[in-house]
């Protein structure tokens, strides 16, 4: 049985002009000691994804679906039981430590507060626990003393991954843990998550606008595009070559080492994200897509088989015969819509410009309302 499993989820949030879609029918499952990463651009919908797992969107956000942990419901939990859950069942690394952290209160106490709230030791107990866990980050022990403004951005962030661990979870999210880091610190952090979560077997949901990062960390891969996971498989096999246009795109705007044509000409996707309140017809990606066809207008494509172990929601991947039967309208005489991957043309040479911002990304002191 997985750790956890997403069926259907939905996210709306309620504003003055009506109900803004943010998630549309997300659906994935971790397995035991697995890692899963999820990759987009801001706004696409993966941090009220992380968010939504543990309840922790605002009160305006309307939520459906399911969020089985272990088999058990977290939308339907009563109070007492989610609070017994969080930290100890799953915990979350935000993304920017420093405003994730108490600025008042010393770390040490911060590490400790859930092991004592969940009632796993003394406060003896709790202290030597702190000082492990700092160790075990790669952080002296002497550092509980340590208010959060005394420490560099990446020890804050070491921390919280202490304060993650340190009710012993099977789950961990990890919301873009390095945001705001150098290159050298990052790649240290994702290391350092790495070896803890599998030298513990613990399951983790890792969030990034970075494929490279998550092909790397993580054992498998969802892309997401407008509040729809758009793409699924093997991390390196999606990173490799995707067979949605979108995912393709994401791996094509990686520079290449070496290749000074990349830095002159970095190869993206023109304009920005669909307005979540506006989505265009059929395919949300059709209006930025190079490969989009008259047909991609008339469907609102799903989840469909793209090789082993794969799926994804794009026309191109279903042959003639495969679209008929699912009442997609078939490609044209052209010969286009094959499943060959989307990787080789999938982004031009474009100005790159920025995307709305996630409008879950910050948390709220309360709860969403759940259905």
């Amino acid at each position: 049985m997985n750790h956890l499993d997403v069926r259907d989820l939905h996210v709306a949030y309620r504003t003055a002009a009506g109900e803004v879609p943010a998630v549309r029918g997300v659906s994935f499952g971790i397995a035991p000691g697995s890692k899963l990463g999820v990759a987009g651009e801001s706004g696409c919908g993966k941090s009220t994804v992380a968010l939504a797992l543990l309840r922790l969107l605002p009160a305006t956000a309307r939520v459906s679906g399911q969020v089985l942990l272990d088999g058990e419901d977290v939308l339907g939990m009563r109070w007492g039981r989610l609070r017994a859950v969080r930290w100890a069942g799953a915990s979350i690394v935000f993304q920017g430590a420093m405003h994730s952290l108490n600025a008042v209160h010393r770390v040490g106490d911060q590490i400790a507060e859930p092991v004592l709230v969940h009632g796993q030791a003394t406060p003896a107990q709790a202290r030597r626990r702190v000082g492990e866990l700092l160790e075990q980050v790669g952080l002296p022990a002497w550092r509980a003393r340590s208010y959060p403004h005394e420490l560099s951005g990446g020890q804050r962030q070491r921390a919280m991954i202490a304060m993650a661990l340190a009710c012993r979870p099977r789950l961990v999210i990890a919301d873009e843990p390095t945001t705001a880091l150098d290159v050298m610190i990052q790649a240290q952090i994702l290391r350092l998550i790495d070896d803890l979560v599998t030298g513990s077997g613990i399951s983790m949901l890792m969030i990034s606008h970075d494929l490279s990062v998550l092909a790397d960390t993580c054992d498998r891969l969802a892309v997401m595009y407008a509040g729809r996971v758009v793409e699924e498989g093997p991390a390196r096999a999606v990173f490799a070559g995707a067979r949605h246009p979108y995912g393709a795109a994401l791996s094509a705007a990686f520079p290449r080492v070496g290749d000074p044509a990349s830095r002159r000409a970095p190869r993206g996707l023109p304009g920005d994200p669909p307005d979540p309140a506006d989505l265009p017809a059929g395919c949300a990606f059709r209006p930025r897509c190079p490969q989009a066809q008259d047909r991609c207008a008339e469907v609102a494509p799903v989840l469909w088989p793209a090789g082993p172990d794969r799926t994804a929601a794009c026309v191109r991947v279903l042959s003639a015969e495969d679209a008929r039967a699912r009442g997609v309208p078939p490609p044209g005489e052209s010969g286009e819509g094959g499943a060959a991957p989307a990787a080789a043309q999938a982004a031009a040479p474009a100005e790159r410009t920025g995307g709305a911002d996630d409008p879950g990304g910050d948390r709220a002191p309360e709860p969403e309302e759940t259905r």
